[in-house]
Parts: C-alpha cells; structure tokens; sequence
C-alpha cells in the first residue's frame, strides 16, 4: 500500500465517512501527530471530531494507518486505558514527547 487510491479499495465495508478518517490518518508521518478535531477539519467535517474517535476504534489496518497518531486536543488519550498504554508508547518510540501520560503538543509535531 502506498497512496490513497490503494487504501481506499480496502474500505469497501467502511462507510464514506469511516473510509475518510482513515485515508486521512494515514498521511500523519512518523513522528507527527494530530488531534480528533483536526483530522475533522481536514475531511471537511469541523464539528465530527467525536465520530472522528468512533471511527479510529474501529480501524482494522493498525498500525499501517496509525491510529495512534491522533490524540485529543489536550494531549491526552481517547479509548480504553489498555489501548491508550499501548498507543502511548507506540508514540514513544517514535520519538513524541510524552509528560505525565499526555503528549506535549508543540507546532513542531502538531500536523
């Protein structure tokens, strides 16, 4: 899988909106990471942030489209604790500032 075309074949039990979240998700680069609400605006969907979170929990290409990516607004972790424990040290391996279990969003990471 390398582009956007390619994703999107697999999506074909994914609703339009699932199918967006996660073409979106997979842009976010190693060592980027971006909110629910702003993975929202980017599809064109400002006020969806919360289905947003919804639709991630139900990835099932993790971590080929990094839903681990994508935080809260206030750097915390959305979903069951296991997974946010997971999702957390998957970001610090790739190098995300981590403080008290919540990253410390900067313009330097924030995509």
């Amino acid at each position: 899988m390398t582009n956007e075309k390619e994703l999107s074949c697999l999506f074909h039990n994914k609703t339009d909106f699932e199918r967006d979240v996660l073409i979106e998700t997979f842009t976010i680069p190693r060592g980027k990471v971006s909110t629910y609400k702003q993975v929202a605006i980017r599809i064109g969907r400002p006020n969806a942030y919360r289905a947003v979170g919804n639709a991630l929990h139900k990835n099932p290409y993790a971590p080929i489209i990094p839903c681990h990516r994508v935080v809260r607004s206030d750097g915390g972790f959305g979903g069951p604790k296991t997974n946010a424990n997971k999702r957390r040290q998957l970001l610090k391996n790739e190098g995300i500032p981590i403080k008290n279990g919540i990253v410390i969003i900067s313009d330097a990471i924030l995509m």
